[in-house]
C-alpha cells in the first residue's frame, strides 16, 4: 500500500497501523490525506488478514485539525465545491466508522477539529495524558459541522454543545471524563496500553466482532445520508456569513478577529 499522507503496515498477528504521516503540519487533514484515508478503509475492511487496525499520528500530534492550505483554498471556492469538499471529509469519516475491524485510537498528542473527529469514530481511544483537544471552528466563524455527528455521537450532546459552542480547549482527563477518550497514560506507556486494548479481540471471532461493532450503531441515532447533507448545508451557510470571511483572514494574518473582547487580546 503507497500512499503520501498515511503509512500502513501489518504485522503477522493482523494488526494494522495506520499512520498520519504530516508531522510538519502536525498532521493535519488535506485533501489527499482525506481521499487517501477513504481508500484505505476500504482495503483494510476487505483484507481478511487484518483483525485490528491501530490509528496514530507521526511526530507530537495526532491530527491539529484542517490542513492550512485546504482552508485557502476553501475561501476560494464556490459553494458547490466547498460542500463537495466537506461531503469527502464527512464520507471518509464514515468509512472509518463503518469499517469491519476494531478501530483503536493510538493519541501521540494535541487533536483539535477534524483530529477529534477521527478519534471519535474509533471503537476506543487511549491518549498521552499531555494531549490537548478542541473543537475550535466556532474562533473562525465557522461551526463543527461535517464531524458533529459522530462526535456528538461519542461525547453526548451536551458535551457537544459546550466544546462547539465556546471553542475552549480539553485536557486528556476531561476527554476521558466525557467519553471521547478510553484510557490516559504517560506517553512511556502508550504502546502497553493499547496492545492492552487490543488484545481481547484475538479471542473474538472476526466475523462476530463486525457483527456486534454494526449493532451497537444500529442501537445509536443513524448517521444517514440526510443527517450528513444537513451538516454540509448548515456549513455551506456558514461559510458565506461576514463573521466566516473575519475570523479566516484574522487567522490567516495571525491576528485576533474583530469580535474578540479588549481585554482578551493578550
Amino acid at each position: 500500500m503507497n500512499f503520501e499522507t498515511i503509512s500502513v503496515s501489518v504485522d503477522r498477528r493482523g494488526v494494522a497501523a495506520l499512520t498520519l504521516r504530516r508531522h510538519a503540519q502536525h498532521n493535519a487533514l488535506s485533501g489527499l490525506m482525506i481521499r487517501e484515508l477513504t481508500a484505505v478503509a476500504g482495503l483494510l475492511g476487505e483484507d481478511k488478514a487484518v483483525r485490528v487496525v491501530v490509528l496514530t499520528g507521526e511526530g507530537e500530534s495526532f491530527c491539529a485539525g484542517g490542513d492550512l492550505n485546504w482552508m485557502k483554498e476553501q475561501i476560494a471556492a464556490t459553494r458547490e465545491a466547498r460542500v463537495a469538499e466537506a461531503r469527502r471529509l464527512a464520507l471518509m469519516l464514515k468509512a472509518l466508522r463503518d469499517l469491519r475491524k476494531p478501530l483503536i485510537a493510538r493519541v501521540n498528542g494535541q487533536a483539535y477539529g477534524g483530529g477529534v473527529g477521527l478519534i471519535s469514530v474509533c471503537d476506543a481511544a487511549i491518549a498521552v495524558e499531555g494531549a490537548r483537544f478542541g473543537l475550535t471552528e466556532t474562533r473562525l466563524g465557522l461551526i463543527p459541522a461535517t464531524i458533529s455527528p459522530y462526535v456528538a455521537a461519542r461525547i453526548g450532546p451536551a458535551a457537544f454543545l459546550r466544546f462547539a459552542t465556546s471553542a475552549r480547549l480539553f485536557d486528556a482527563p476531561t476527554a476521558r471524563q466525557v467519553g471521547l477518550l478510553s484510557g490516559v497514560v504517560v506517553p512511556e506507556a502508550l504502546d502497553e496500553a493499547v496492545e492492552a486494548e487490543i488484545a481481547p479481540y484475538f479471542v473474538a471471532s472476526p466475523e462476530a466482532v463486525a457483527a456486534a461493532k454494526a449493532l451497537a450503531h444500529a442501537l445509536a441515532p443513524p448517521i444517514d445520508d440526510k443527517l450528513i447533507e444537513m451538516t454540509l448545508t448548515r456549513l455551506a451557510d456558514t461559510w458565506e456569513t461576514p463573521e466566516a470571511a473575519e475570523g479566516i483572514a484574522a487567522f490567516l494574518e495571525k491576528r485576533k478577529a474583530g469580535w474578540v473582547l479588549a481585554d482578551t487580546k493578550k
